[in-house]
């Protein structure tokens, strides 16, 4: 029998997710999919203690690269919005690198400026180009009740773009320093 939960995930939050789904297997249910923008669906399955890492691609797996994760024990869930997710039964890992999809720091950091630049960039451009033109353009108009209405509604999601951009790359970036090595 399928569950599905809402729960919702910056770009930037991808290592507090992993940890979500961990515990949620732990709970007995088991990752099948995400069905975007924040429904996971999960099967029940007996409580395991499973291990869940995503990687960032910004594109469907190959097959020979899900072949790479499935001969070191990772079996491939799925994808969504570019993130590809993985899982394996917490009993297979004997070292602290077997619980790793990446082999150093060095990887990590690069997922992470992957990230930067193929989801902050555009988020950044959308928001130039789209929130803030259209809200000093409705600035401009005869400020009637449409306007009034539209700057108010602009302004709320500016306010809300700019919290999510902030926290996002913060975080990326703390967490791209992390990784990387000195």
């Amino acid at each position: 029998m399928s569950k599905v939960k809402v729960h919702v995930f910056s770009i930037a939050d991808y290592e507090e997710e992993e940890i979500w789904l961990r515990r949620q297997h732990q709970q007995g249910l088991r990752f099948i999919k995400i069905v975007p923008p924040c429904f996971y669906v999960f099967e029940e399955c007996s409580p395991e203690d499973v291990v869940y890492r995503l990687d960032y691609q910004n594109r469907s797996a190959s097959s020979d690269y899900k072949q790479m994760f499935q001969d070191y024990g990772w079996e491939y869930t799925g994808s969504c919005a570019g993130w590809l997710y993985f899982r394996k039964p917490a009993s297979q890992i004997r070292q602290e690198n077997d619980g790793e999809i990446f082999s150093d720091g060095q990887s990590k950091a690069d997922m992470i400026q992957h990230v930067l630049k193929t989801r902050m960039m555009p988020l950044l451009a959308i928001f130039f180009c789209l929130l803030l033109l259209n809200w000093v353009r409705a600035f401009s108009g005869s400020l009637g009740k449409v306007d009034a209405f539209l700057i108010v509604c602009f302004s709320v999601l500016i306010v809300l773009y700019l919290c999510l951009m902030i926290h996002c790359g913060r975080k990326l970036a703390k967490l791209r320093k992390k990784y990387k090595p000195n």
